[in-house]
């Protein structure tokens, strides 16, 4: 067994802050960081549009900001946490600025700020499309010179430990030495990204497979508005490959079109705001076009826009449409809306608690009532920067030495020697993904729901008996996240009967 006072499962932008602040604050207490990849994967790394935060109060405002919010979130956010998010920007970004991320300016020397899909002013701060990677990149190196923080890779967390509803920590494979470690942690924290790798076609890492908020559920954590899923509207369409690259948001904003294949600009029969229209709007405009048409993708016209500042702003973008040969000045961008971010998830509060005691959340993971039915363009930094800080100061505040100490944790106990078919987990996955794609996509219907639904219990019976029967591996423990969190989707789906921002059932 393995004790430390903090353990965090997950190393984005949410984990890592929260890491760092901790850390500072108490040198003697003992950080670890399980992550089941290298350090530096996580959804924050592909993140490449910016951060939405008012910084020009000339131009824009915070009520500006959270009108543009509320109305993204289509009446379901919580009004409270939308203007704490948005007014505690600023001192985010300055963290951020002092740990060495930087940021584009303009010729005047200030922030070169950026403009998206449903903001009706440029507030976007970006490092040219690659935002959270810098951003990663920054606090990550901050995180590996703190001695007391230690950073476990390819370590994959199987399951929470729980007593009387407080977590005590977690079992966790080591994926090298096939070991599984027990974990007791003062306080856990749950920073585990996405769900992309559900569908499939997504704009995700291949780690992005739901782990923290199926484990908070077998938990008996409280998870809501799953149904909420974001299909980001313009990835690249390339019938080859599953993850999807993105192609962000900003291009629109920097001026490109969306048109049919026969050339036309459909956007504005659907919203009087056209090509910036939230993400929402314009994934359900493009499902419409695609179905009247029968086309595969629509595409994205960037061929009357300044090369030079095209390449600037998106080099990252450019040079991969180069590489498969799309020369944006000349040729359109096929695009498809693929998933793209989650909504819902484990309910925290403005403090980032869990209903479970001694569990936190953060990041994509976390449902804080922010994004509502539909998550406004770059809030989901925002979000992670806020929340962890959130929860550092109420951890500060509450150190563990007050409370009882709990009993010894008991060791993982397996006696299983059978592997389990690599065969079975791709397979198994691939029928996972496409059943989600056709029957729980960006427009639902009860019947498909009800069709899935049905399979999806048929899975986890399977996957239940396949754990009980095998070794344990991470592509097994994955698999079983991702029928879990199939489940939550579908289940939430039907009961919700009302089309809110990312939902429409017909």
């Amino acid at each position: 067994m393995i004790k430390t006072n903090y353990l965090i499962i997950g190393s984005g932008v949410a984990g890592l802050t929260f890491a760092l602040k901790i850390a500072n604050q108490f040198p003697n207490k003992k950080i670890t960081i399980a992550t089941k990849a290298n350090a530096d994967e996580s959804n924050t790394k592909y993140a490449q549009g910016g951060i939405a935060i008012v910084t020009d109060k000339i131009e824009d405002s915070y009520q500006k900001h959270i009108q543009d919010t509320l109305i993204c979130g289509d009446g379901l956010c919580d009004e409270s946490v939308v203007e704490m998010v948005i007014t505690e920007g600023p001192k985010r970004l300055k963290e951020l600025i002092e740990w060495g991320a930087k940021f584009d300016k303009n010729v005047a020397g200030t922030l070169d700020l950026g403009k998206e899909g449903g903001h009706s002013e440029n507030r976007v701060v970006h490092h040219k499309d690659q935002t959270g990677k810098e951003i990663e990149r920054a606090i990550l190196n901050q995180v590996l010179q703190k001695e007391n923080i230690t950073v476990l890779d390819h370590h994959f967390a199987f399951d929470l430990i729980t007593k009387n509803n407080c977590c005590i920590g977690a079992y966790v494979l080591d994926q090298k030495t096939k070991e599984i470690l027990t974990f007791q942690a003062e306080y856990t924290l749950l920073a585990t990204g996405g769900i992309g790798h559900l569908y499939g076609h997504t704009t995700n890492p291949v780690i992005a497979t739901g782990d923290g908020i199926a484990m908070a559920f077998r938990a008996k954590a409280k998870i809501t508005e799953m149904e909420f899923i974001q299909f980001h509207p313009t990835a690249l369409y390339d019938a080859s490959t599953d993850t999807s690259f993105l192609i962000s948001e900003a291009v629109r904003g920097f001026g490109a079109y969306l048109r049919t294949k026969k050339g036309d600009r459909f956007m504005l029969n659907y919203d009087s705001r056209g090509d910036l229209a939230s993400r929402d709007i314009v994934s359900q405009s493009i499902e419409l076009e695609l179905k009247k048409s029968g086309d595969d993708c629509v595409y994205l016209d960037c061929t009357h826009l300044e090369l030079e500042g095209f390449i600037k702003h998106f080099p990252m973008i450019y040079m991969h449409c180069k590489n498969i040969g799309i020369d944006i000045a000349k040729n359109w961008i096929p695009v498809v809306p693929a998933q793209h971010y989650l909504c819902g998830g484990i309910v925290v509060d403005k403090t980032g608690k869990t209903s479970v005691d001694n569990l936190f959340a953060c990041g994509e993971c976390s449902r804080t009532g922010l994004h509502g039915a539909n998550r406004l363009a770059s809030n989901s930094l925002l979000e992670a920067l806020v929340y962890s800080d959130k929860i550092y100061h109420y951890l500060a505040n509450h150190p563990f030495d007050d409370l009882q100490e709990t009993e010894p944790v008991q060791d993982w106990i397996s006696d299983k020697i059978t592997e389990i078919d690599p065969k079975y987990t791709a397979n198994t996955k691939l029928e996972l993904q496409l059943l989600m794609r056709k029957s729980v996509g960006i427009v639902r219907n009860d019947l498909d729901l009800n069709k899935a639904n049905f399979k999806l219990k048929q899975f986890q019976i399977e996957i239940e008996d396949k754990i009980k029967n095998h070794k344990t591996n991470a592509s097994l423990g994955e698999l079983r996240n991702l029928i879990t969190i199939g489940s939550l989707i579908v289940e939430q789906s039907i009961d919700r009967n009302e089309n809110r921002g990312g939902f429409v059932k017909n």
